[in-house]
């Protein structure tokens, strides 16, 4: 018999899971690590001259309720923790003089080598849950975290989760003020629409920096989430742990029974600094002596002495507490520093694929346009990788993507691989993370590159960094499809390029093919790719229906072929003769580019190379200079607007590096600066380059 759905449980299920009372050795446990919290609070203030150089938050005031959900969770389960969620670490079983080392940046930090915030952590250890890096955690955490979910829920629905007996969850810890964000709506929404494993953990203070509850919200988290159907909702006292624990048990075994979300609300108050830069006495007032009167510590004292516990109990756990901590932070401060050195390390992992294999040019085989070669590569990978899935707007379901770049896939693997996703280019992007962190491998689609932008943030905060920050502990595997580019009067909202945005965001890899058979290799190689990779595949080359770009249709290349990241192609020599008479140049370019330069060299036979980059970021440095080397002439050609671009950076750094060795100024050619791209074609055609005005400019940079 199957467990019933979120939506069938009843409320007394909640009702027998809410007597569940922490037995001696656990009140005993809590209650030391509360006075070990409190002591580290204590402690960061009295040494703040040392504690503060960097910013941090402690737990006081909600010790309770992240004690009592930190001993609900099992080494089977994932978090995603908040800033101010040292007491939760502690009930984890990390100890003061790890949160120590990263409290001062040390070299052993365990969660980033001393790179990132206090209480902002990533593990893998035996015995405690899965940490996957997150950011700062101010409602962003919220969209990786059930993305956890969703690849748990994925795994184990396809019988693929070893430890789908464990019955795993989510607990993704929130604040309040966070909760307006529209990227936490995003994730509540696909919890509840997917029924997923997660819990949501809101610890309330009604503070957020000096800003009130008041101030910032028309209603509260519990009320908020009543909107979300199939939502479970639960409120505790988050300064009492034994409501606290009841609570959490309830809400963890509710998940682990029924696979649907739960929300819990607990109200706390806030004993210490909204962090070490903002004190709370500039603006607190009687507030502060109000929260004061429902600190967690002495109502937890009195609770245990009911309990049967005596003083002496109690006065020998707050010592050892007292003892640990004191003792911890003298072997903090004497751990060794970062080796600068290292300063570089872990800003991607290594790559999958160093080397181009398997047959580009099979024999025999027909050719294929640029949409299919992208297509069967998807299928190819969804065939040999049962963890792979593939979601975005419109690619699932009878559409199969608005270009058709996904037709049937849906059909063929299943609306649990293959399906669409409301409007959340926040939550394409950012769940791919938690899908990668618990071992799924996402492919996604943003429908046209002029919608990225609400995913930017997501790009940058949780999947750009996370591979660095973490030490290399959770790189994120994630492939970003992006169709990109103008194409015949598309207008300003499905026609832009977006490459210079995306390459000032370190630690995601940008590949831009621009032919069938790159695309195919290339796809592969970015799936196989630990890191995050955006594929930008232009609109214009889908079909080869463009003028001019007819090469795009190739040969396809057999099921496996991979082509490696970071390596240029060049897809037009000058002849001998012309070099010899030292009357060539090179175009650096890729995409559309690539056909505007061969349409354009054909009125100069044999005098212009074409290099084709494929490969953004990392950028193929060296074909770049051995091919500036060859000619002394160069034209670096994009589809952009120039003002700014990635062309002229790169412009820039062929100058500085090959200055020597040029014979002309390094040309450079796109589109005009303008804030978009007007919907009639004729207006479209003046902004964008074309082959005549790369023909114009190469006629000038030859004559030079």
């Amino acid at each position: 018999m199957q467990a019933p759905t979120a939506l069938e449980t009843s409320e007394t299920d909640f009702t027998t899971a809410l007597a569940a009372h922490p037995d001696r050795a656990t009140l005993l446990r809590a209650y030391r690590l509360m006075q070990t919290s409190a002591a580290m609070a204590r402690l960061y203030e009295e040494n703040k001259a040392v504690t503060a150089k960097y910013v941090h938050a402690t737990a006081r005031g909600h010790e309770a309720i992240q004690l009592a959900a930190a001993f609900q969770l099992l080494e089977t389960d994932y978090c995603a923790l908040y800033y101010r969620d040292d007491a939760f670490m502690l009930g984890l079983g990390i100890t003061p003089y790890e949160l120590m080392l990263q409290l001062m940046a040390k070299r052993d930090d365990p969660f980033s080598g001393g790179r990132t915030y206090y209480s902002h952590p990533s593990l893998r250890r035996p015995g405690v849950p899965v940490i996957p890096h997150q950011s700062s955690a101010t409602g962003m955490q919220a969209i990786p975290a059930t993305g956890m979910a969703h690849g748990l829920h994925y795994l184990e629905g396809q019988g693929l989760l070893q430890t789908a007996e464990q019955q795993p969850v989510v607990l993704c810890s929130i604040g309040d003020g966070a909760m307006t964000e529209g990227e936490v709506a995003e994730a509540l929404q696909m919890a509840v629409l997917h029924q997923l494993p997660m819990v949501y953990l809101v610890q309330d203070n009604e503070w957020g920096i000096s800003a009130t509850g008041r101030e910032m919200r028309a209603m509260d988290a519990y009320e908020f989430a009543a909107g979300f159907k199939g939502l479970h909702r639960l409120h505790c006292d988050g300064a009492d742990f034994v409501d606290s624990f009841a609570t959490m048990h309830a809400a963890v075994q509710h998940v682990r029974q029924t696979r649907g979300p739960v929300l819990v609300h607990a109200k706390c108050p806030l004993l210490g600094h909204h962090t070490s830069g903002v004190r709370r006495e500039w603006y607190r007032g009687e507030d502060l002596t109000q929260h004061q009167q429902n600190d967690p510590l002495p109502r937890f004292h009195q609770q245990l002495l009911t309990e049967g516990f005596t003083e002496g109990e109690l006065g020998y756990a707050t010592a050892q507490a007292q003892t640990t901590v004191q003792e911890d932070y003298a072997r903090a401060l004497a751990a060794p520093n970062p080796d600068p050195a290292t300063f570089t390390d872990h800003e991607f992992a290594p790559a999958a694929v160093t080397e181009e294999a398997g047959e580009r040019s099979p024999a025999g085989a027909d050719k294929a346009i640029m949409v299919d070669a992208a297509l069967h590569a998807v299928d190819d990978i969804l065939r040999e990788f049962p963890e792979a899935l593939f979601y975005g707007q419109d690619v699932g379901g009878e559409l199969g993507g608005v270009f058709r770049e996904a037709a049937l896939l849906a059909k063929k693997y299943g609306d649990a691989r293959v399906f669409n996703t409301p409007i959340q280019e926040a939550y394409i992007v950012g769940s791919t993370a938690g899908m990668s962190a618990v071992g799924a491998k996402p492919i996604v689609e943003i429908q046209f590159a002029d919608y990225i932008w609400p995913a930017l943030n997501q790009l940058v905060e949780e999947l750009s960094k996370s591979c660095y920050l973490s030490n290399g502990k959770f790189p994120v595997q994630s492939l970003i499809r992006v169709p990109i580019g103008a194409y015949g009067g598309g207008g300003p909202y499905h026609s832009g390029s977006v490459e210079s945005t995306l390459l000032t965001i370190r630690g995601i890899k940008v590949v831009y093919p621009s032919n069938a058979a790159d695309m195919k290799g290339l796809m592969r190689a970015a799936f196989l790719d630990p890191n995050p990779v955006v594929m930008l595949e232009h609109k214009g080359l889908y079909w080869s229906k463009v003028p001019g770009t007819e090469d795009a249709k190739t040969v396809e290349p057999a099921a496996g072929y991979v082509v490696p990241l970071g390596k240029a192609n060049v897809v037009q020599e000058a002849s001998a003769e012309k070099l010899q008479q030292g009357d060539t140049c090179v175009v650096i370019t890729y995409g559309m580019g690539v056909y505007w330069a061969k349409t354009a060299s054909k009125h100069l036979p044999g005098q212009v190379e074409i290099l084709d980059l494929r490969t953004l970021n990392p950028l193929d440095w060296e074909a770049v200079q051995a091919a500036t080397l060859r000619h002394g002439k160069v034209l670096v050609l994009t589809e952009e607007p120039l003002m700014n671009s990635f062309a002229e950076s790169l412009a820039g750094r062929i100058q500085r590096h090959c200055f020597q060795q040029l014979d002309a100024p390094v040309f450079t050619l796109g589109a005009a600066n303008l804030p978009a791209i007007a919907l009639n074609v004729e207006l479209e055609k003046q902004m964008l380059p074309n082959a005549e005005k790369v023909f114009a400019a190469i006629e000038e940079l030859l004559a030079y």
